[in-house]
């Protein structure tokens, strides 16, 4: 813990968002032994991972916003987490409008705003649907780590933040095998199905740093910050995992799967941090 204490924040969140990454890549290399997946485990692992990180924009991002404007904002201490929480989710929205993707549970046919004789591939329009997805959970694990530079060093703290880059590790698992198997299945390769599984979640380290470094340079947006981390998951939990959990017959078992999910990181934050 001294050792870790030592560090530069920066450091941490790039080291934090390797972990992340690595547990895509161990959930991609499913697809050497697997070429199909149920639909039925499918939406449970998304239900999982909705979970998880719904649970962890309140516990890891937004009820510490709140708590770092109140020495600032006293009673108004909500207005710095309200805003960044709305711009995280039109962060998102943008990056939606402006990159095609596909979701896991449409066809390509289904992707707006593409002219026919440009039309991408249905294995890059997943590709990058799980790339935008994975943008908010390496802000997250940044700006959680920027945090631990406010003030003296804080071991509850520290144990939160790890505890937050567990959580996103964990749900980065069933994740890259929601990605690579599809892919496999569409009949590509299963190298190149893990190699872009793999890929769609190099965003993570290099977003952690960019949390880390921009709450670094200005401690004082620190609230707005973590809440738009917070928005930009609750964005894409609301419009992309929990209808692609739901749209196929398997609501019950997709909803169980959330709430062990939520509840899973809701006991490694509370407990630990």
């Amino acid at each position: 813990m001294e050792w870790i204490s030592s560090q530069n924040v920066v450091l941490l969140a790039f080291l934090a968002g390797l972990f992340t990454w690595a547990c895509t890549i161990v959930g991609s290399a499913i697809v050497f032994f697997f070429k199909h997946i149920s639909r039925k485990l499918l939406d449970v692992m998304m239900g999982f991972a909705a979970g998880v990180m719904i649970a962890a924009s309140f516990w890891s991002l937004l009820a510490p916003s709140i708590s770092y404007a109140e020495s600032s904002y006293g009673k108004w201490a909500f207005v710095p987490a309200a805003i960044g929480f709305l711009l995280g989710g039109y962060f998102i929205r943008l990056i939606d409008a402006l990159v095609p993707h596909l979701h896991l549970d449409k066809d390509i046919e289904d992707v707006e705003g593409l002219q026919p004789e440009k039309k991408l591939s249905k294995t890059s329009l997943l590709f990058l649907a799980i790339m935008i997805h994975n943008i908010p959970e390496g802000l997250a694990v940044g700006v959680t780590f920027g945090a631990l530079a406010q003030g003296t060093f804080s071991v509850p703290a520290l144990i939160g933040a790890i505890s937050l880059a567990v959580g996103i590790g964990l749900q980065n698992i069933p994740e890259g095998a929601a990605l690579s198997i599809p892919i496999r299945a569409d009949g590509k390769s299963r190298r190149r199905a893990f190699c872009l599984g793999t890929l769609s979640a190099i965003v993570e380290p290099i977003f952690a740093v960019l949390g880390a470094a921009l709450v670094l340079a200005m401690m004082p947006i620190l609230p707005y910050a973590l809440s738009f981390a917070a928005g930009a998951m609750i964005f894409v939990v609301v419009e992309e995992l929990i209808p692609e959990s739901q749209t196929n017959g398997n609501t019950d078992i997709a909803t169980l799967g959330l709430m062990m999910g939520f509840v899973i990181m809701m006991v490694m934050d509370v407990a630990l941090g």
